[in-house]
């Protein structure tokens, strides 16, 4: 069983922080927290003092991403795992760890090159969460939500997010739907709690940025992903997929284009995964209607 509970944050680079801050808190509805970089873009959805950490730079692409643990003992276990499969494990300065708003983090390379944080005691807001069209964010012990990374050596990061991180598999597609042809190359769902999945490897080719096929945020209605939606559209941003529901999670979602070329998931409706009867299946259809990627690349194909 994983140590990890959820994914806690996930830090971005990008060199456009207005039109981030359009997409985000005017479209999506996140609220503005606070945190140590006087340019940066804290956005919260709960009780955390930010869960997506936008940062200005010379690219876009993703910094890390944050998956947390209960306590210094579960970290120390992930930490004595990660390092017996090989990999070099850093632990942040404390000044470092307080620039992430948590107490403890170490950091390492998953096998496809992404930049791993793991860490424990993250630093709260108490402040009422005011969103600026009164959406509800779904966190709690679920976390933030899912991220889908693309990686050239899909073999090998699914193993090392099972094997060595202790990540449940949660079914797959195949890329080219069933009656493509062998060896099968397959889109691999993550769980590490009641969320459907909180990680996605997608099998694609190597690239330098942004590192990242989409993130996903769940809110409690489906008016709040409608009228995000209309104000999204409103606002001038690129829908890469209209709204539909997916057939592994059942969320009922649409995708829209973020600056730096990834994709944001704003959904409702997640299931919840019971552990004593699930079994990971192989689903054949990305979504039970709607979801039209239209015009959009090959790899938007398989967005869960």
């Amino acid at each position: 069983m994983t140590e990890i509970r959820s994914l806690g944050y996930l830090r971005v680079q990008t060199t456009d922080i207005p039109r981030w801050r359009e997409l985000v808190v005017d479209g999506l509805g996140m609220a503005v927290g606070s945190g140590p970089e006087p340019d940066g873009l804290y956005l919260r959805v709960d009780e955390r003092r930010s869960r997506l950490q936008v940062l200005p730079g010379d690219v876009d692409r993703v910094l890390a991403v944050g998956w947390e643990v209960r306590d210094q003992f579960a970290l120390e276990a992930v930490r004595e795992q990660v390092e017996k499969s090989g990999v070099e494990v850093t632990e942040l300065t404390e000044e470092e760890s307080l620039y992430r708003d948590a107490e403890r983090v170490i950091t390492f390379r998953d096998p496809s090159g992404t930049q791993v944080e793991v860490f424990f005691g993250p630093v709260l807001d108490h402040s009422p969460v005011v969103t600026p069209h009164g959406g509800n964010f779904v966190t709690g012990a679920c976390g933030l939500g899912h991220v889908v990374l693309p990686t050239p050596a899909a073999t090998e990061t699914y193993a090392f997010y099972t094997e060595v991180l202790g990540f449940l598999p949660r079914g797959a597609v195949r890329l080219g739907g069933p009656d493509a042809p062998l060896p099968a190359r397959r889109v691999r769902f993550l769980g590490v709690n009641q969320r459907h999945h909180s990680l996605a490897i997608c099998p694609a080719p190597p690239t330098e940025a942004p590192g990242m096929v989409h993130l996903m945020m769940e809110v409690d209605t489906l008016d709040a992903v409608g009228q995000a939606l209309d104000r999204v559209g409103k606002l001038g941003f690129s829908i890469s997929s209209t709204l539909g529901r997916h057939t592994n999670d059942k969320m009922v979602s649409f995708y829209v284009r973020a600056p730096g070329g990834w994709d944001l998931e704003f959904g409702t409706e997640g299931m919840l995964v019971d552990e004593s009867h699930y079994t990971a299946e192989e689903i054949t259809a990305d979504s039970y209607w709607g979801h039209d990627w239209s015009g959009t690349e090959p790899l938007a194909a398989f967005q869960q």
